[in-house]
């Protein structure tokens, strides 16, 4: 993604230490922007509590030598990640910040930081501490709890109406605007490509999609963000979201209901979605990392990482988190991943936005000020294509996030219809809903270029983009730039005709 004028000021900033730099944080913004608003995450003794602990330096001696402090400091190693220095921690110390930093004996530790605001609902996976148990059971009971898939990107306008069986392809006027039906006699897709659909799970049973699941790189991530590999543990428990977006990249050609973006592709049901709706960093960074590691082609990433709208670089515990999932993406990408993802729904300019009112999300959210090192993670990082929603009319969908510099293309996403639970087909609203379309243009491309990098195929779905015009309403917001860059569209709507056509 590109960076916008306000992130380029990130990086030449001077660096502001704050109080808490103890923890391991370093502030970075613009230098006439305020600091944003301390959101400190308390942990009292005796109330177990989910951390991310980074190293200098990625590898198996640090990590080990992390684990060391962590042991020393009374935590437990949920799942290392040594590929990219992140371990994963809980911990019933209510100093395990400040415990283990002073533990580490060969100043390995880089940062450490809480990664959500309650307990950890799941306890701690491979422990048998009845009191960690116990305090998080106590904990999260006083949480305001979320109805499932509220992370997932869903706008308030969601149709909710459902389709009859076998709605057929004339439905589907988001696949005609792409022109996804026409390329589909080209070259519908590979069956080499994998695209990790990381989400709250797939309905392998739905007919659309029981010939799409690779169910060999299908994997739960929600157990505290260790890979579970059962056998069912990736599919979909409290939410239908994953079903709906996995529909939209590759819904198989076979005479029945709908039909993909991409049907010849494959896809891997990456579960990073708890049955409360919640995607923590650790089960992001969980995907991410399984996603790379079984070397996947894509990625689809419909959600925003919980419990913060924008994670921000000059609060410890945010910064810590935001850094572990940025290395986790960074890593998948190295090994191949081209990762899609959405804009978001709340109708605000991501270039130019400066508060937050919405986060903490899994307990009490708190009217903040945000700066420009304060950003909506996975969609705001380096490598990643990020897509605002548009309606059937080509406007701007009226929940979508925008921003000069910070959209990329742009793609259907306000009443797409679409696979759902039970063998059902339904319809949806959201700028989840426009990113698989990305996604599967991004297969569509891998498809048709199989050596081409991720940085080639992110560079190649912005240049097959049709160019857009701003499209203003007296009634909505304003449109910033130009024919062939705009904040509303980016660099263009996503067309797949173009992907299995470009040469170059």
């Amino acid at each position: 993604m590109r960076i916008s004028p306000s992130r380029r000021a990130l990086a030449v900033a001077t660096a502001t230490t704050l109080a808490l730099t103890a923890l391991g944080s370093v502030a970075g913004y613009a230098a006439d922007e305020p600091e944003s608003t301390p959101v400190p995450i308390v942990t009292p003794d005796g109330a177990l509590f989910s951390y991310v602990v980074n190293t200098e330096q990625a590898g198996a001696a640090q990590t080990l030598l992390a684990t060391r402090a962590i042991t020393r400091a009374d935590g437990v190693v949920v799942q290392a990640w040594p590929q990219i220095g992140v371990v994963v921690v809980h911990s019933a110390n209510g100093s395990f910040r400040e415990d283990v930093l002073e533990a580490d004996r060969f100043g390995v530790v880089d940062s450490v930081g809480a990664t959500r605001t309650v307990s950890p609902t799941e306890g701690t996976p491979g422990a048998d501490s009845a009191a960690g148990a116990q305090a998080s059971k106590s904990v999260v009971s006083k949480a305001t709890k979320k109805a499932p898939g509220d992370a997932v990107d869903e706008p308030s306008d969601d149709t909710g109406v459902t389709v009859v069986p076998d709605p057929g392809e004339a439905t589907q006027w988001d696949m005609a605007m792409i022109k996804a039906d026409q390329s589909l006699l080209v070259n519908p897709g590979s069956s080499d490509v994998v695209v990790g659909v990381l989400d709250s799970g797939i309905d392998a049973s739905h007919p659309d999609l029981a010939s799409q699941v690779d169910v060999d790189q299908s994997v739960n991530c929600t157990d505290g963000g260790k890979p579970d590999l059962s056998a069912t543990g990736w599919l979909p428990t409290t939410s239908d979201h994953g079903t709906h977006v996995a529909g939209t990249i590759a819904a198989a050609d076979n005479g029945v209901g709908i039909v993909g973006v991409a049907p010849g592709v494959k896809m891997a049901s990456v579960k990073v979605v708890n049955d409360d709706g919640f995607i923590y960093p650790e089960y992001a960074i969980c995907g991410f990392i399984w996603a790379g590691m079984q070397h996947m082609d894509v990625t689809n990433n419909s959600y925003y990482i919980d419990p913060f709208m924008y994670w921000c670089e000059d609060q410890p515990d945010q910064a810590a988190a935001k850094e572990a999932v940025r290395r986790a993406v960074d890593f998948s990408t190295k090994r191949g991943v081209v990762h899609a993802a959405a804009a978001g729904n709340a109708a605000t300019d991501l270039a130019n936005n400066t508060t937050d009112a919405s986060s903490p999300n899994d307990s009490t959210a708190v009217q903040r000020v945000i700066n420009s090192g304060c950003e909506d993670i996975p969609t705001e990082l380096d490598g990643v294509v990020t897509v605002s929603s548009i309606t059937s009319t080509a406007a701007l969908s009226s929940f979508s996030n925008r921003g000069l510099g910070e959209i990329d293309v742009a793609a259907p996403g306000s009443a797409i219809v679409s696979t759902e639970l039970n063998g059902t087909w339904d319809t949806k609203s959201g700028t989840s809903m426009a990113s698989p379309h990305v996604a599967g243009v991004l297969a569509l491309l891998k498809s048709a270029h199989p050596r081409w990098s991720p940085a080639k195929l992110e560079a190649a779905v912005r240049t097959q983009a049709d160019d857009h015009e701003c499209t203003t309403t007296t009634a909505g917001p304003a449109c910033v730039g130009g024919l062939t860059e705009n904040s509303f569209y980016g660099d263009g709507i996503t067309n797949a005709l173009n992907a299995v056509t470009l040469r170059k």
